[in-house]
């Protein structure tokens, strides 16, 4: 069972990102506030999640929370400042976006930019630990599912509706054979070395 809280007495929002890994598309990130003592016993990290109980949680976290708000850094910008910063990013204009102001930010992972005024824990694998950290890794990788197929309608060959950008074999083959789109991350190595594919 993931916890409700991380302190008694602070509003807090939880944050997580989707997309780090990715060589096309954006980084996209959210932040959540639930109710105290909010409880799920479906809602878990969203890898953990199939696609069908992700779509489903999605609006039930959007119509329970206090507060929500999903966000994205585009890839010329992560070409820009580099996708850690870009993580960051996004997640600050997640929390930018809050109608709600939280007192605390739980942060998925080891480290984090800090945000104004607002102080955060950093939390290794918190998606599977909080629920706040856990509804925000939903909103974030459906929204990001969501832009990726609306992609590969427009670059067809890329597989971007299944992979959703990812490395995988089929992905990089598609770059080798295609060429660039104006969603790949250019600073990312999109190809590794031709012996692979021998």
């Amino acid at each position: 069972m993931l916890l409700s809280q991380f302190t008694e007495e602070k509003i807090e929002a939880g944050c997580d990102e989707a997309g780090r890994g990715c060589l096309a598309g954006p980084v996209v990130a959210a932040a959540v506030i639930l109710p105290k003592d909010y409880q799920n016993d479906i809602l878990n990290d969203s890898k953990q999640l199939s696609e069908k109980k992700r779509d489903k949680l999605r609006e039930q976290i959007k119509n329970d929370a206090i507060a929500w708000c999903v966000a994205e850094v585009s890839p010329t910008e992560i070409d820009k400042i580099n996708i850690l910063n870009a993580s960051f990013l996004a997640m600050h204009r997640a929390v930018d976006g809050l109608s709600s102001k939280p007192e605390l930010l739980l942060i998925d992972g080891n480290r984090f930019k800090p945000y104004p005024e607002i102080p955060h824990e950093c939390v290794v694998k918190g998606d599977g630990k909080f629920l706040s950290i856990a509804a925000a890794s939903v909103l974030a990788k459906t929204r990001r599912d969501e832009i990726m197929r609306e992609f590969a309608t427009k670059h067809p060959g890329y597989g971007w509706e299944t992979n959703a950008g990812y490395p995988t074999k089929a992905h990089r083959n598609a770059i080798r054979e295609l060429g660039t789109t104006p969603h790949h991350r250019m600073s990312f190595k999109l190809l590794p070395d031709p012996t692979l594919f021998d």
